[in-house]
């Protein structure tokens, strides 16, 4: 199995199908996609076949996940499996600028002086192999703990995603088996 197959199966255990809350920021989603996501897929010819979000099917929003998340913050360049599969899934559930923050502030605290800008440049992913040669599962904590200090910011400024909680909670995680 490839690493994008990995992240691919690892996030999609944790997604849901269609929603429709009236709380939720992204509106309607499916898969963890927005439609505004799925919108643009279908103008750029990502997926077609489909014209509501409801039906969007897994193979499609696996095609979804590898242009619009996976390739466009450089996974692929990520030569650790379990951290660039924690930093999609960060991105399919927080968006990839806020990914790509929380990975450069993870490292940043390990020791590192990247700016936090939200793009994966040569520097930031040069960093994150390093850091996963280095001592990967530092980094793994680091970047759970990151992502759980943003989800507590979420509910802080907004208690009406307190009900989106328990399940971002499951999203945190202290240990993540390798493919």
């Amino acid at each position: 199995m490839d690493a994008f197959d990995y992240a691919f199966q690892q996030t999609l255990g944790l997604e849901g199908g269609f929603s429709d809350d009236p709380d939720d920021k992204g509106g309607r989603t499916n898969y963890g996609i927005t439609e505004a996501v799925f919108r643009d897929a279908l103008n750029r010819m990502v997926i077609s076949g489909v014209s509501d979000i409801k039906d969007l099917t897994t193979a499609q929003a696996k095609a979804i996940y590898k242009t619009d998340y996976w390739l466009k913050i450089r996974l692929n360049d990520v030569r650790d499996i379990s951290i660039a599969a924690e930093i999609f899934d960060t991105a399919v559930n927080m968006g990839t600028t806020m990914a790509i923050k929380i990975a450069q502030r993870a490292l940043n605290f390990l020791g590192e002086r990247l700016e936090v800008d939200g793009v994966p440049g040569p520097k930031t992913i040069d960093a994150l192999n390093r850091w996963s040669a280095k001592d990967a599962r530092a980094l793994f904590v680091c970047l759970n703990g990151y992502q759980f200090i943003r989800y507590v910011e979420i509910v802080t400024n907004n208690a009406s995603q307190m009900k989106f909680s328990r399940g971002w909670t499951k999203r945190v995680q202290s240990y993540q088996k390798v493919a």
